[in-house]
């Protein structure tokens, strides 16, 4: 018997709110209100009578009329899975995007839905609108995962692998034995994700108040490097301007290096990325560690256009002075500046004793939180002795 097929007209009806087709863009509020009929759709007891008519009538005006109502719920939704721990931007397509992927997924299982289980129809879809903003997040993600199902379990020995403070040893066999699998097949995982890590931030699923998926960081470190920065969503448009701005060669470095396109966007496998010694090759007359320190310049300049637009704060540390004792440098002091503004703070270290003691703030510090002179005691405070830089640069992030 063939299936009966839904028919969707909405006759008498149109959108209450329209695009306003600005040039610059998408705002929000048209993003949050593409749902919004007019006239008002007719009343039903509750969000479910909606699903109930559709399936009776085979008729997907009552799904708008259900997404008049629940689209409020819905931008929730996604809102909270793009804003936390550093997702959250002003990004109206993005958004509607992901927004759009939810209403497919629930779509897609309406005819599957059985009111008669007595379960309503979002308790229903809960778990493929999840999955439907876990697609988005994965194609996003430059096309790393070849399903799915291989990207949430890859976060999920994320997850376990962060958290759980335990050896990789032991995450591979406490994984495999929760999820009945081969240890291989957890060792790939996790390689997989770790993999990834370098070049997208992994999200561990976590419960909200309301028991809905949330996307949250679980990257054991924060530190920084180029690949990182350029594959985060969030800053995609500004460092791609940035990009622009570097020479030939401080592009090819840096593309090669890190395995990725700035043209079209692909990120490969690590171990597909160019050496040293084979950069140093491709231009000839340079040797490997030549090829290493325009590298480092590269990424450096890269960082300074980037806090010149706003995307990060640099901070910059020039040893000026110190003392050894037993071939260790005991006590020492360097000047620090922030986003390259030409003044210079001086901090005051005792590497024996590990403290360190602030004698002269910059302009961008606070006198309580001392936030960037304190990223820079951290990082020498927990650098090896005999590692200790005369200069260098760290980046935060906004």
């Amino acid at each position: 018997m063939a299936e009966v097929e839904f028919t969707w007209a909405l006759d008498g009806y149109c959108a209450r709110y329209g695009f306003l087709a600005q040039p610059e863009g998408l705002t929000m509020r048209e993003a949050a209100r593409v749902f919004q009929l007019d006239p008002q759709p007719p009343e039903a007891g509750t969000l479910n009578d909606y699903i109930t008519a559709a399936l009776r009538e085979r008729n997907l005006d009552y799904f708008s009329f259900f997404l008049h109502h629940y689209e409020t719920r819905l931008n929730g939704r996604v809102r909270r899975f793009l804003m936390r721990k550093g997702l959250e931007r002003y990004d109206p397509e993005r958004f509607l995007d992901y927004k759009m992927g939810c209403v497919l997924a629930m779509l897609d299982c309406l005819p599957g839905y059985d009111p008669m289980k007595e379960a309503d129809f979002l308790t229903y879809a809960h778990y493929f609108i999840g999955n439907a903003l876990l697609e988005c997040r994965r194609q996003e993600e430059a096309g790393s995962f070849q399903s799915l199902d291989e990207y949430k379990a890859a976060r999920g020995i994320a997850w376990l692998y962060n958290n759980s403070g335990k050896s990789t040893k032991d995450v591979i066999a406490e994984y495999a034995n929760h999820q009945n699998c081969t240890e291989m097949t957890a060792a790939e995982y996790l390689a997989l994700a770790q993999c990834n890590r370098s070049r997208v931030p992994f999200y561990q699923t976590v419960q909200d108040e309301e028991g809905e998926e949330t996307g949250e960081d679980v990257s054991r470190d924060d530190s920084w490097n180029y690949a990182d920065i350029l594959w985060n969503s969030i800053r995609a448009k500004a460092v791609r301007e940035a990009f622009e701005k570097l020479d030939y060669r401080e592009q090819t470095l840096l593309e090669k290096r890190n395995a990725v396109c700035m043209t079209c966007g692909r990120v490969s496998p690590l171990s597909t990325r160019m050496s040293f010694e084979d950069l140093a090759v491709q231009f000839e007359g340079s040797t490997a560690s030549g090829a290493e320190r325009a590298y480092r310049r590269a990424v450096e300049h890269l960082a300074c256009l980037l806090t010149e637009a706003g995307v990060i704060h640099m901070v910059r540390l020039k040893r000026k002075s110190q003392t050894r004792r037993k071939q260790k440098i005991a006590a020492a002091i360097y000047l620090y500046q922030v986003d390259n503004d030409g003044e210079w703070g001086e901090i005051s270290f005792d590497f024996e004793r590990g403290t360190a003691e602030v004698t002269a703030l910059v302009g961008w510090d606070t006198s309580r939180t001392h936030r960037f002179a304190n990223l820079a005691i951290q990082e020498l405070l927990n650098c090896n002795n005999k590692a200790l830089p005369k200069e260098t640069w760290l980046v935060k992030e906004l």
